[in-house]
C-alpha cells in the first residue's frame, strides 16, 4: 500500500472515531444529565434560564468540533498501548476539563456542592470511557 492510501486511512479511522466518540459521549450525557441528576436539575429549577431547554440542542452541535479536537488529541500521543492508555487519556483530560469547570460553576453559580462534585465525577468518567472508545476504534496503519 502506498503512502497516500495509508494517510486517508489513517483519516477514516480518525473519523470513525470521531464518530463513535460523537455517539458514546451523546448518549453518556443523556444518560448523566437526563437520568441520574435530573432530580437535581429540577430542585434548582429557579436559577436556570427560562428558556434553556430551546438551547439544548446548541449542546449537541458544540460537541462536534470538541469531539474532533479530543479525538486529534489523542491520535497525536496515540502510542498503541491498550485500553489503559485510553484510561490515562480519559482521566487527565477529564479533570482538566471539569476541575475548573464544575467547580467554577460552583464558585459562580447558586447551584449545589453536590451538583458540582456529581458534574466532576461524571464528566472524569465520561471522558475515561471516551478515552477507552478511543483506544479500540483508533488503530492506525504504519505510514
Amino acid at each position: 500500500m502506498n503512502i497516500g492510501k495509508k494517510i486517508i486511512m489513517n483519516i477514516k479511522r480518525y473519523l470513525l472515531a470521531s464518530l463513535v466518540a460523537y455517539i458514546v459521549k451523546q448518549v453518556t450525557t443523556f444518560i448523566i444529565h437526563g437520568v441520574i441528576i435530573t432530580g437535581e436539575y429540577t430542585a434548582l429549577g429557579q436559577i436556570w434560564r427560562p428558556d434553556m431547554m430551546n438551547w439544548m440542542w446548541l449542546f449537541n452541535v458544540l460537541d462536534i468540533p470538541s469531539i474532533l479536537l479530543i479525538t486529534y488529541i489523542f491520535v497525536k500521543g496515540y502510542e498503541n498501548k491498550g485500553i489503559m492508555e485510553g484510561v490515562r487519556f480519559g482521566l487527565i483530560l477529564g479533570i482538566l476539563m471539569w476541575i475548573g469547570g464544575a467547580f467554577a460553576n460552583w464558585i459562580t453559580f447558586p447551584i449545589t456542592l453536590s451538583l458540582a462534585v456529581k458534574w466532576f465525577v461524571f464528566g472524569v468518567l465520561q471522558m475515561v470511557i471516551t478515552g477507552i472508545v478511543l483506544t479500540l476504534i483508533y488503530k492506525p496503519k504504519k505510514v
